[in-house]
């Protein structure tokens, strides 16, 4: 029997496109082997309440069911899966997987690739066991675990595998991950869960709160995409925004600026330079001074919003950059193990526990 599973393993393998997957809170990210990153899309499905059955025979998932997020009717839902950089919902994650996985291997449902998962700093064993049989079941045939803030570094091309200490940050949806790196390993290391959903939140909060006026989640995330600071900006911006009264319950327009944005995502802004500067003070001495020359390298979709590499340097005093396309670091590092396993068997997460 054992003489017989080898080949099939071997079959099975030889027809299936290895990939690395970010599998974050606001958007999953695939990276194949060879060919890059081919896949981006929200970490959004839109399903029948009560059944969690997908809608149109799953293909309400990604940019389709985030367009239908706050606008759904009462019988259906538009749903995160993925909370604060973990799975809140086993059932839809692996439904999501499952379709993301299928749309990188044409509909072929019968290969079974080998995949590395990019997963928060610190997950618990029953987070990560979570994360493992979502994957299998969606149809994965062997599944790596990574954690992110390596994934990103080697994403960017950082010297991680070296006895040089440097500085991650990467700002996602659901957490922000923090960690100073020395020979492929966390040195020190933490998740917050404070990121861009909690950036979203301060806007819609504070456009209520100075307003009167309630906007969902995806017009506080243009908000932040479009006049959205963490610092002061050399021409400030101003754009109209369209919402409910929360008094008279009727649809109004607004005017606001980036003034007020940043004033109101100082919060959020400030609780991530907090945690970068414990992770700091706990790193050794030797490391801490690579890090007056390396400094900080940010990436995460947090590290688009402008200014954000300013604020952390005067915050903390040490020198920050935004990676090289950081919104796809994370993926782009899964897409790196996933072509030197074995290399890199070392760095994986204790990802055959349980």
């Amino acid at each position: 029997m054992a003489s017989m599973i080898k080949p099939l393993e071997w079959l099975l393998g030889r027809f299936s496109v290895d990939m690395g997957i970010d599998l974050g809170t606001a958007n999953t990210l695939v990276c194949v082997r060879g060919r890059g990153i081919i896949l981006n899309e929200p970490s959004v499905v839109a399903v029948r309440k009560g059944t969690n059955e997908v809608l149109n025979n799953g293909m309400a998932v990604g940019a389709q069911a985030k367009a239908m997020l706050g606008k759904t009717p009462g019988k259906f839902e538009a749903i995160r899966p993925l909370r604060d950089g973990v799975i809140a919902d086993f059932e839809v994650t692996e439904k999501m997987l499952r379709y993301f996985i299928h749309r990188v291997h044409e509909g072929r449902t019968w290969v079974k690739p080998r995949v590395v998962i990019s997963v928060p700093v610190g997950i618990t064993a029953v987070e990560r066991r979570a994360v493992i049989q979502s994957a299998e079941r969606a149809g994965a045939r062997k599944v790596h675990l990574v954690e992110e803030p390596i994934a990103a570094a080697v994403g960017v091309d950082l010297p991680v595998t070296e006895a040089t200490g440097c500085l991650i940050v990467d700002i996602g949806g659901g957490t922000t991950e923090i960690a100073v790196l020395s020979l492929a390993e966390p040195v020190v290391a933490t998740s917050l869960r404070v990121a861009g959903d909690k950036m979203d939140d301060a806007i819609a909060a504070h456009l209520r709160r100075a307003h009167n006026l309630l906007i969902g989640e995806q017009t506080a995330e243009r908000i932040k995409h479009t006049i959205g600071s963490a610092w002061e900006l050399p021409t400030e911006l101003e754009m109209e925004v369209k919402g409910r009264d929360s008094i008279s319950g009727l649809p109004r327009m607004c005017t606001i600026n980036s003034i007020e944005i940043r004033e109101a995502l100082s919060e959020p802004i400030n609780q991530i330079c907090e945690a970068i500067r414990q992770v700091l003070e706990e790193a050794p001495p030797e490391i801490s001074a690579d890090l007056v020359d390396s400094g900080a390298t940010i990436v995460g979709g947090g590290a688009l919003l402008q200014g954000i590499d300013t604020a952390i340097t005067n915050a903390l005093g040490i020198q920050s950059r935004i990676g090289n396309d950081p919104l796809t670091a994370v993926a782009r590092g899964t897409g790196i193990f996933i072509e030197h396993l074995d290399v890199y068997a070392s760095v994986f997460a204790d990802d055959d526990e349980g």
